[in-house]
């Protein structure tokens, strides 16, 4: 028993270490791009939270790099593929963060519209040379069609999965301004589960680009 929980720990630390490590399985890691930008809806754009307190703003308070803040209150995953190229692919990115799927949900919009459509935001990104941070959503109370979608485009096409960032913020009032947003602690938190993943990931990035 003892030989087999050691193994099994063994198996455990290099899983760890291959993800928060390597993060080889991410593309354009080596991205030459300039900006980190935050693009999305309005849960982006940060409604419902004080000026510099969306989650962009916190984000890059705790990594102490700028970001851009390239969210948009009401857009569909549709609105954020249409204006991909003036808010996202002119502005240099090196890593985009793409939070889109919660007013196709509202809107009732196809779960396989939505996907084709996150697919076509970070293929174009990667395009670009910019590395994609792609965060899930659990939409539904009962049913969660949209939820695995995130998980599958982000392994299919070498993005970084960030799963469920708002688990426990919208059933809290202590988090949300209103039935659909957080507030400003609910922004710091969602801020908290994405640096926890992408702080990581640009230290790998910074490592591997000063290494070429």
């Amino acid at each position: 028993m003892a030989r087999f929980l050691w193994f099994l720990l063994i198996g455990i630390l290099s899983s760890a270490c291959d993800r928060g490590g390597s993060f080889s399985d991410i593309r354009n890691l080596q991205s030459r791009g300039e900006n980190v930008i935050c693009f999305g809806d309005s849960l982006t754009e940060g409604v419902g939270a004080g000026s510099g307190e969306d989650y962009p703003s916190v984000l890059a308070r705790r990594l102490q790099v700028p970001i851009i803040n390239a969210g948009r209150r009401g857009d569909t995953s549709a609105d954020g593929l249409n204006r991909l190229e003036q808010d996202v692919l002119a502005r240099n990115p090196r890593l985009a963060v793409v939070l889109f799927g919660g007013n196709d949900f509202l809107r009732q919009v196809p779960v396989s519209e939505t996907r084709k459509n996150l697919e076509a935001i970070v293929q174009r990104i990667q395009e670009r040379g910019a590395m994609v941070v792609l965060v899930g959503l659990r939409l539904g109370l009962f049913t969660d069609e949209y939820g695995p979608i995130y998980k599958e485009v982000a392994k299919q096409h070498g993005a970084l999965y960030i799963p469920e960032v708002l688990k426990g913020i919208l059933s809290d009032p202590k988090l949300k301004s209103d039935s659909i947003h957080p507030n400003s602690a609910g922004y710091q938190l969602m801020a908290e589960r994405i640096l926890e993943q992408v702080k990581p990931l640009l230290e790998e990035a910074n490592r591997r680009r000063g290494n070429t």
